[in-house]
């Protein structure tokens, strides 16, 4: 599980710095995974190696999006989904504090693959999300 402390300013023109939860179990990593034709891993790959700056863009919000949540009180559970069936993700990715964190990983390499690294479960080994060098290059030739 990831905690980012993100500073931002509401739409009232206020100041904030909040901290925001995001987390991927293996069960939903496994079901991108099998959910993406060719596997995530696979695709990830050919995004990078075709350049493929719309489809990278859709795919840091489809995991920011998707990794955010709040936990229970007792710790037992990691919520998405609201009491009536919404996901808490909506809320916010309108918020001012969505954006600041998008821009960030958009143009940042290393917070990016911080960010993935965070949100993967801790025994799952994340040393290919941290030596991928091209995924790296890639961000990295966005920056400029």
């Amino acid at each position: 599980m990831l905690t980012k402390t993100i500073k931002y300013t509401d739409y009232n023109g206020d100041e904030r710095e909040e901290k925001f939860l995001f987390n991927l179990t293996k069960a939903e990593l496994m079901e991108m995974e099998l959910g993406t034709t060719g596997g995530l891993t696979e695709t990830i790959e050919r995004i990078i190696n075709t350049q493929d700056v719309p489809s990278i863009t859709k795919l840091f919000k489809k995991l920011l999006l998707s990794s955010y949540g709040v936990k229970s009180e007792d710790g037992k559970r990691f919520i998405k989904i609201d009491k009536e069936g919404n996901p808490l993700s909506n809320d916010f990715s309108q918020s001012a504090a969505f954006s600041e964190l998008y821009m960030e990983l958009a143009t940042d390499a290393e917070k990016a693959t911080e960010f993935v690294k965070g949100i993967i479960p801790s025994d799952i080994d994340t040393s290919e999300v941290n030596n991928n060098a091209e995924l790296k290059k890639f961000i990295e030739s966005k920056e400029k």
